[in-house]
């Protein structure tokens, strides 16, 4: 039964001749989910159909390879561009049609972003020569990371610029494509017309600088699309449905595509005998920070009015994406601003988003946490995964096989690794208890749901899951030996986090001078005998007040109080620039602090994912926070920390407060003991070693899974 509440997003769709139970589709992604040879094996069969499980109306796959493996962009990808490739084809529409949803291919040549020619060693086919960027997003890059990123692994590119033999062939690659995906049992085709990609480039008057009937006006420059439809038309038929992927602007470049371009496109596309527009849009790529401002926006619902304004100049549907939460997805539905809503990193989190939504229990959907860890594993040719999501890429390896007996499992420590290990153990039906030290749950992720908000949302769901299982959940309860003796636990997982403990810093026990616990500490409204000593009567009294009152758990009101008054002088520098410190620097820099980091690493953020690193850290610049990695030397005095610069040079950086946000470590120590006294003991989060949410959320899984088995 649906639910009263998004009734347009839930009712009833089509497209063309294609009947969807409802206005979710599943956005096209890399994946990297396929076989190394294109194939559609069980890896990525498994993935589509749990998303067909899940309740959604139709599935977009991520880019299959019309001339593959020419024109392929990543590792991995699926490809449609011969006859060999159609056993796995329709093994995978069969997986998916079993469960009540529909799938297309995304058909697509890859050009100036073919990354797999660049390895190759093939010609990357392209409108013309494209010209140098201006900047260089691997800056954000970790030197661990550039190590495996495909790029810096190219010896060399060169360019083809396409003869009107070469467009014709393409023409026809996109054709028998269209035609093999029909042949397969695909329920119709997107044409990728976006994101850099071969067509998108001929369209953008960035990259495409021809002379003949292929470039200079508007018209000329969407030809090689319209030829692409009208061919793709005449290979399947009338009734097959057909549409086209589009972006309706380009972030940051200077002279490229722009909205009033892209709705010109649309029209062109409707009248060339498209069944429906995808809105997306795409970026400079040289700045890193555009690669979450466009078609998978760090702001929310940001290509929304854009869609409206194709759906404005089009009779056929219009597909939306880019982070649109579902009461604005239906709101925009109903209001006829679009027509459906694809999703991405919301099916990732929870592929059953759209059956949970129909039965009511929007409560229950695993939140996104727009962390970017599925994006950003494809930078460096990981297959896609996610962070609060463990089994999503992974679902081939999931067995039917059934929970063991019910045993009687004990849980230390109520951090996101132990919430979601004792959710877990519970939902297989094992008696669980969860011991927590404090007087709340959430760990270090209440903290890091201060600096970052998105991580409310799953310290919230976490806490919802809990209330509403059947967890014997002791607060204010330390683990001990004795008490573990006393409950006699079949197994116990130990998620109690990492040790915090202070670096080994010339002047570190100065009392201006915190370290990352004593900033959570001071923050939450806890306290330590090292935070006495530190902070003065008025900060004590509010922290104790804020503790009995209970008003210190509202991190809303934390957050916006913490605008008004904190105990920290105005010049504070951060030791430390790895995620907890950049997190840290942002919040401050926001409550009007002038903020340093210093850290001897060669690059900072290690912690923080790819795509959102390269956003933070050019917002930090952007907001005048001083960042200086590769530091040494670094020593703490009375008003200011002093080190020496990467260039080898002294700095001085005024200080009224400095924070240290280094030194976590995993801490075993009671996992050893317990296990030394007899336990069956499992390790899970950051106790282990630091692994942030993705961490605690994998290793709880895993733990779960080794239990039960």
């Amino acid at each position: 039964m649906a639910s009263n509440s998004l009734q347009h997003l839930l009712s009833p769709g089509r497209i063309g001749g294609m009947e969807l139970r409802n206005r979710i589709a599943v956005t096209a992604m890399g994946a990297s989910l396929a076989e190394a040879d294109g194939h559609c094996g069980e890896r990525i069969i498994r993935y589509h159909e749990e998303q067909a499980k899940g309740g959604v109306g139709l599935i977009i796959t991520g880019v299959a390879g019309v001339a593959w493996p020419v024109g392929g962009n990543q590792v991995n990808q699926i490809a449609i561009s011969d006859d060999r490739f159609l056993p796995g084809l329709t093994a995978l529409v069969e997986a998916v049609h079993k469960h009540g949803a529909k799938i297309a291919p995304q058909i697509h040549h890859g050009g100036l972003v073919a990354m797999e020619d660049m390895l190759g060693g093939r010609p990357v086919w392209c409108p013309s020569l494209p010209e140098a960027p201006e900047g260089d997003f691997t800056e954000a890059f970790l030197l661990e990371e550039l190590a495996v990123a495909p790029f810096s692994k190219i010896q060399a590119v060169s360019f083809k610029e396409m003869t009107l033999e070469d467009i014709q062939t393409v023409v026809g690659q996109f054709a028998a494509a269209a035609d093999r995906a029909k042949r397969a049992g695909f329920d119709g085709v997107e044409i990728h017309g976006g994101h850099g990609y071969l067509l998108s480039s001929f369209i953008s008057p960035k990259s495409n600088r021809r002379t003949d009937g292929y470039g200079g006006p508007l018209e000329n420059r969407v030809r090689i699309l319209v030829d692409v439809i009208q061919a793709v038309r005449q290979a399947v038929g009338p009734d097959f449905p057909v549409w086209c992927k589009l972006d309706s602007r380009e972030v940051g470049k200077k002279g490229g595509l722009t909205i009033e371009d892209a709705a010109q496109v649309a029209r062109m596309a409707e009248a060339a005998g498209a069944d429906a527009i995808t809105v997306t849009a795409y970026h400079d790529t040289a700045q890193g920070k555009l690669h979450s401002g466009s078609h998978t926006p760090h702001e929310p619902a940001v290509n929304l009015p854009y869609a409206a304004q194709i759906k404005a100049a089009v009779t056929i549907p219009v597909i939306a994406s880019g982070r649109i939460e579902p009461e604005v997805g239906d709101k925009a539905i109903a209001s006829r601003q679009i027509d459906f809503v694809s999703m991405g990193r919301k099916l990732l989190a929870d592929p059953h988003l759209p059956r949970k939504l129909t039965e009511g229990r929007a409560a229950d959907v695993l939140p996104c946490i727009y962390c970017y860890t599925c994006i950003s594993a494809i930078y460096v040719c990981d297959p896609l995964r996610c962070a609060v999501n463990p089994e999503t890429g992974f679902e081939y390896l999931r067995s039917d096989a059934p929970s063991s007996a019910p045993k009687r499992i004990v849980v230390i420590g109520g951090g996101p690794g132990g919430m979601e290990a004792a959710r877990r153990l519970d939902g297989l039906g094992h008696q669980v208890i969860l011991l927590e030290q404090g007087e709340y749950l959430g760990g270090t992720l209440r903290f890091a749901a201060l600096a970052y908000p998105a991580n409310e949302r799953l310290l919230d769901w976490l806490q919802r899951q809990i209330a509403s299982s059947q967890v014997d959940v002791r607060l204010r309860t330390p683990a001990t030996p004795e008490l573990l003796r006393t409950l006699q636990p079949d197994a116990v997982v130990v998620a109690t986090g990492a040790v915090r403990g202070m670096p080994d810093i010339p002047g570190n026990d100065m009392p201006h001078v915190f370290s990352g616990d004593d900033m959570r500490r001071m923050v939450l409204g806890q306290s330590s005998d090292e935070l006495k000593r530190k902070t003065g009567l008025l900060t004590r009294a509010a922290t104790k007040l804020g503790s009995m009152t209970g008003i210190t758990a509202n991190l809303d009101f934390v957050r916006k109080a913490t605008h008004q008054w904190m105990p920290l002088g105005k010049r504070i520098v951060i030791i430390g620039g790895e995620l907890v410190g950049l997190e840290l620097a942002e919040f401050l820099n926001e409550r009007g602090r002038e903020v340093v980091v210093v850290d001897d690493a060669p690059r900072l953020g290690a912690g923080l994912t790819i795509v959102r690193r390269m956003r933070l850290l050019a917002e930090l610049k952007e907001h005048g926070v001083d960042l200086h990695p590769g530091s040494s030397a670094i020593r703490i005095e009375r008003d200011a920390v002093r080190f020496m610069d990467k260039d080898g040079v002294e700095q001085s950086a005024a200080a009224d407060h400095v924070i240290v946000a280094k030194g976590a470590t995993g801490d075993l120590t009671l996992a050893n003991q317990l296990q030394g006294q007899g336990f069956a003991v499992h390790v899970v989060g950051d106790a282990k070693g630091v692994g942030y949410i993705e961490g605690a959320m994998r290793g709880a899984a895993e733990a779960v899974d080794a239990i039960a088995g």
